[in-house]
């Protein structure tokens, strides 16, 4: 669970410096106590924790300014919670059918178990899930079946990108890559994306099946559905490739697999 959820003291600092970054610099105590539904007195004492944890500046009366540590504290948590979001709205479905692929065979309107297995939703006869619901067809094992009237959560769990940093070509391109580096991550991964003719060319030699078109937004949704993506990677791509991992609050190893 993320800070501000778990913590409500973290929770009431999050959105003090959020009202003064919507409103600020000039805003009074008790605007922000209003709007928040607490007491101005613990507004006060909230921003004086706010300015002892370099957080916040005082600029004079009802004055103030957040400052770069607020900013990137601010920034983190909206990514984390922004991640979140993104996970409960793929495990908690509303009154609308979804469909789900059969692992084993299924009747309609059977109650049916609900998992998700290498990033996709699958639906089984499994009554000890901890999420159900009920099928509106028949569907054979393999097959599609749509559920409706979920009850519970799908566990999900969100997955970590491995860069693997191919050298240039002006540094020996796919000629300088370590083999052996490529082929222990290539036996933990869940998929293999391509970012740039140096990795192309390594991937397409090891003989592995990889995806190189849209490679960053398909990572990003890879590890979304709880796979660990190895994004192999041309060196001078990878600060690219991490800035949109940031963006986009997946968790990344960067891994340099370049010879000696």
């Amino acid at each position: 669970m993320i800070e501000v959820l778990r913590n409500k003291n973290l929770t009431t600092k999050f959105q003090i410096l959020a009202e003064i970054a919507d409103r600020g610099p000039d805003i009074q105590q008790r605007e922000i106590a209003k709007n928040l539904d607490i007491t101005p007195q613990a507004v006060s004492d909230y921003i004086a924790q706010l300015i002892k944890e370099n957080m916040l500046i005082s600029k004079g009366r009802s004055s103030y300014k957040i400052t770069n540590e607020g900013v990137n504290w601010v920034i983190k948590e909206l990514k984390e919670l922004n991640n979140y979001s993104i996970s409960i709205q793929r495990a908690v479905n509303n009154i609308s059918v979804c469909a789900a692929i059969a692992e084993t065979p299924l009747k309609r309107g059977q109650k049916a178990g609900l998992k998700m297995k290498d990033g996709l939703l699958y639906a089984s006869a499994d009554d000890d899930a901890a999420a159900a619901g009920i099928t509106t067809t028949a569907a054979g094992a393999g097959e599609d079946v749509g559920i409706t009237d979920i009850v519970g959560i799908v566990a999900l769990q969100v997955g970590i990108a491995t860069i693997l940093k191919v050298p240039g070509i002006e540094n020996g391109g796919s000629g300088s890559l370590d083999k052996t580096v490529l082929k222990k991550y290539l036996k933990a991964c869940d998929i293999v994306i391509s970012i740039g003719l140096e990795s192309f060319a390594a991937l397409n030699r090891a003989g592995i099946e990889f995806y190189r078109y849209g490679s960053a937004e398909v990572a990003i949704e890879a590890a979304r559905c709880g796979l660990n993506p190895l994004v192999v990677c041309v060196e001078n791509e990878a600060s690219r490739l991490v800035s949109r991992l940031e963006q986009g609050g997946i968790k990344y190893e960067l891994v340099d697999a370049s010879k000696g």
